[in-house]
């Protein structure tokens, strides 16, 4: 019967150096059950490795670091709010379902914003001139088709969000695979490219949307609005720019 009080104080951590053991077994824990924890922790390595290679600036190792911590504390998150929910709910519930897919799609936002924070650090590395400046004070090469994109993404999801039609990745107005093709095929028809690569990219545009017609995901209609809303984003944004 004593030994009941006592067992919270057993949970909790007596001092600092305790507290810091506990995060390390729970970080060795998820990289030990969760298979993308170990992804994330092997990217990150990579990551690591290769700005030591490449001999990146200060201020793109920030970048880069922020991009590595970035990913893995919303990766140990969702894992934490996944222990919880099957602790809670051992069995199926829409709730709890929810509640995963909406931590997960925490993780996909922060891989974005670390990938956006990655090729700001280390594009220069593979796409400037050799001798010249630190990229970074410029304007990153490629920042209005990323920009467009990215823009087309989100009002995509602002849409299908307001329109209640289909699933996220399954139908609704209007086709967020269609909306953004077409965006990246005007963003390479803006870049300067030749003809035959233009005509190309518009080609896999023009396969992706259609695809979405054969497999009864999308309608015509769905997939022409999601095609000019690519076209239309991106034209508006590099004539801003």
């Amino acid at each position: 019967m004593n030994s009941s009080p006592e067992q919270p104080e057993q949970l909790k951590p007596r001092n600092w150096y305790q507290s810091v053991n506990c995060a390390i077994e729970g970080i060795i824990w998820a990289a030990r059950t969760q298979r993308h924890m170990r992804v994330h922790l092997l990217a990150a390595l990579a990551v690591l490795l290769a700005a030591a290679l490449l001999r990146v600036s200060a201020l793109e190792f920030i970048l880069l670091t922020l991009a590595v911590i970035l990913v893995l504390f919303a990766e140990l998150f969702n894992t934490a709010i996944e222990v919880v929910v099957d602790l809670v709910s051992p069995g199926y519930h829409p709730l709890a379902k929810t509640i995963k897919d909406l931590a997960a799609g925490a993780v996909l936002m922060a891989s974005i914003g670390a990938a956006i924070l990655g090729y700001l650090a280390i594009s220069s590395h593979f796409f400037g001139t050799l001798g010249e400046s630190l990229a970074l004070l410029r304007p990153p090469a490629g920042e209005v088709a990323v920009v467009s994109i990215l823009i087309v993404t989100i009002l995509t999801v602002l849409i299908k969000s307001l329109s209640g039609r289909g699933r996220p990745l399954h139908g609704g107005m209007p086709s967020g695979h269609s909306a953004v093709a077409f965006s990246i095929a005007t963003a390479v028809a803006l870049s300067g490219v030749g003809p035959v690569i233009i005509l190309l990219t518009l080609m896999l545009a023009v396969m992706v949307s259609h695809s979405r017609l054969l497999m009864e995901i999308h309608t015509l209609l769905e997939v022409l609005a999601g095609a000019l809303l690519g076209v239309a984003v991106t034209l508006a944004i590099y004539f801003i720019l």
